[in-house]
C-alpha cells in the first residue's frame, strides 16, 4: 500500500491558501460586517437572528453522529478496554481539578476588584421575566444528583434527537465497549465507522463553507437585538471576566502547558480558525468537530481525543466556572447581600456541582446560575437579571475559554498516558496549520496507522 502523500512545502504554489482565502480571516470580517450592521441598522441586525441560529443548528446536527463515531473508532482501535476506563477516570480527575482551579480564580477576581460595588439594587425591584424567569425556574427545579438521572437517555435514538452530548457519550462508550468485547464479529463494523467517518467529516466540510454567513448574522443580531449601550453599562463586569479569562488562559492553563514543554501562544495560534468560528457563533460547540480534528493531527491518539474533547464539554467547563463565580458575588455586592467566607466557600462547592452537565443547553450558564442561588439561599436569585442584558456578550469569552481548557485538558491526558510526543507537537505548531492535497476520493479497508487515519480526517474536514 503506498504510503501518503508528505505536507506540501510552503511557499507558493505549494496548496498554502493565501490570507484571505483562511477560513478564521473570512470570519473576522464577517464578524466585523456583523457589528457594523447591528450597530448602524438594529433592526435589520436583530432580523438576521435565523442567520447565525441556522448555521449553529446545521453544526449541532452533526456533533452528535461525530462524537458517537469518534469515540467507537478510538474504543474500537484500543489493544484493551481497560486503557479506556483509565483515560476515562482520568479526564474527570482533571476535570475536576480544572473547574475548582476557575472557580477559586473568579473568586478571587470578584472579590479584589469588587465591580458590583456601589450599585446598591434592591432586589424587591428585580422582576424575573422572559427567558430570565424561565431560566431561574428550570435552575430551582435542578437537584444536584441531576448528573446521574441525565446521564441515561429515556432511548438510545432520543439521545442524538434531543442532541445531549453526555449522553451521547454514555451510548457511545457502551456501544464501543460491547463491539471491541466481541472480538473478531465486530471488526467489519469497525472498518465501517471509519468509512462513515470519513463521509460525516466531508458533510462537515461543507457546512463550514457557510461559517462567515453564520457568524455575520449571529454577530449582527446580538449587537442590534442588545445594543453596544447594554455592554458598557456593566463595562466593569464584562471588562473583569474578560480580563479574569485571559488571565486563566495565559498563566493557569499556560502554566500547565508549560509544565508540559509546550508553549500556550503557539497552542493558541494553532487554533485560531476554531476559536474564530467560537467567536462569531458564541457556541463553543460549534468548534468540537474540527478541534478533535486538530488535536489527532498533533499526534493525540484517537481514543484519548474521542474522550476527552467531548466528555470535556459537559464536565470541563472553565469559561462557565469563571462566568459562576463572578456573577454570583457580582449579584451579592450589587444587592448589599453581605458574604463571610465561609457562604462563598459554600457558594464554591454548589457550583462545582451546578457547572457539571450543561453543554449544549440553551440558557446553560443562567440555569447554573440560578440553580447555585436557588441551592445556597443566601444570594436573591431575582438577582440575575441584574445581569442578563450582557450576558449574551460574556457567552462569547465563555466559549473561547472552555475551548482553550478542554484543548489543554486532552494534552494533560495524553501526558499522563505516556501518549504525548512534545518534540511532534511543538514541531506541528512551529510549522503552523496548512492545507493539504486533497486525496483521490477513495478510502482503505482499515486505517493504515494512527498517523494516516488521522491524515485522512484533516483532509476530509478541509483544513
Amino acid at each position: 500500500m503506498a504510503a501518503p502523500a508528505p505536507p506540501a512545502p510552503s511557499g507558493a504554489g505549494t496548496g498554502r491558501k493565501r490570507w484571505y482565502r483562511q477560513l478564521y480571516a473570512q470570519v473576522l470580517a464577517a464578524i466585523v460586517a456583523g457589528v457594523l450592521t447591528g450597530w448602524l441598522w438594529p433592526s435589520a441586525g436583530a432580523a438576521l437572528e435565523p442567520v447565525g441560529t441556522t448555521f449553529v443548528a446545521a453544526i449541532k446536527m452533526l456533533i452528535t453522529p461525530i462524537v458517537f463515531l469518534t469515540v467507537v473508532a478510538g474504543i474500537g482501535g484500543v489493544d484493551s478496554l481497560g486503557r479506556v476506563g483509565r483515560v476515562g477516570l482520568k479526564s474527570l480527575l482533571y476535570f475536576q481539578a480544572g473547574t475548582l482551579a476557575a472557580l477559586l480564580v473568579g473568586l478571587v477576581a470578584v472579590n479584589v476588584f469588587r465591580p458590583g460595588a456601589g450599585v446598591h439594587a434592591d432586589p424587591a425591584d428585580l422582576r424575573l421575566e422572559g427567558d430570565a424567569g424561565q431560566y431561574v425556574k428550570d435552575g430551582e427545579n435542578q437537584e444536584w444528583w441531576h448528573l446521574l438521572t441525565d446521564l441515561v437517555p429515556t432511548s438510545a435514538v432520543g439521545a442524538f434527537a434531543e442532541g445531549d452530548i453526555l449522553q451521547v457519550i454514555f451510548v457511545s462508550v457502551l456501544f464501543g465497549v460491547a463491539l471491541k468485547a466481541v472480538g473478531p464479529v465486530g471488526e467489519p463494523l469497525v472498518d465501517g465507522v471509519h468509512r462513515l467517518t470519513a463521509v460525516v467529516f466531508q458533510v462537515l466540510h461543507l457546512v463550514m463553507l457557510a461559517a462567515p454567513i453564520g457568524a455575520f448574522g449571529a454577530m449582527a443580531y446580538t449587537v442590534g437585538r442588545y445594543g453596544i449601550s447594554t455592554l458598557t453599562g456593566l463595562g466593569r463586569l464584562v471588562g473583569l471576566f474578560y480580563g479574569t479569562s485571559a488571565f486563566f488562559v495565559v498563566v493557569v492553563l499556560g502554566g500547565v502547558t508549560a509544565a508540559l514543554g509546550i508553549n500556550i501562544f503557539r497552542l493558541l495560534a494553532h487554533l485560531r480558525e476554531e476559536f474564530v468560528l467560537v467567536l462569531g457563533t458564541s457556541s463553543s460547540e460549534s468548534a468540537l468537530p474540527r478541534l478533535m480534528v486538530k488535536l489527532e493531527g498533533l499526534g493525540i491518539r484517537r481514543d484519548i481525543v474521542g474522550l476527552t474533547v467531548p466528555t470535556g464539554y459537559s464536565f470541563n467547563l472553565d469559561g462557565s466556572s469563571l462566568y459562576l463565580s463572578l456573577a454570583a458575588v457580582y449579584i451579592a455586592q450589587a444587592t448589599d447581600t453581605p458574604l463571610s467566607l465561609g457562604q462563598q466557600l459554600g457558594l464554591l462547592a454548589v457550583m462545582i456541582l451546578t457547572s457539571k452537565g450543561s453543554g449544549g443547553v440553551t440558557g446553560a450558564g443562567f440555569i447554573a446560575l440560578a440553580a447555585t442561588l436557588s441551592t445556597v439561599g443566601t444570594v436573591p436569585a431575582a438577582g440575575i437579571m441584574l445581569v442578563f442584558g450582557v450576558d449574551k456578550f460574556m457567552s462569547e469569552c465563555r466559549a473561547l475559554t472552555n475551548l482553550a481548557g478542554n484543548s489543554v485538558a486532552t494534552l494533560v491526558v495524553a501526558r499522563w498516558e505516556n501518549a504525548l510526543d512534545t518534540t511532534r507537537v511543538n514541531e506541528a505548531l512551529r510549522a503552523g496549520p496548512s492545507r493539504p492535497r486533497r486525496p483521490r476520493p477513495r478510502l482503505p479497508v482499515r486505517p493504515r496507522s494512527e498517523q494516516d487515519a488521522c491524515q485522512e480526517r484533516v483532509e476530509q474536514a478541509g483544513q
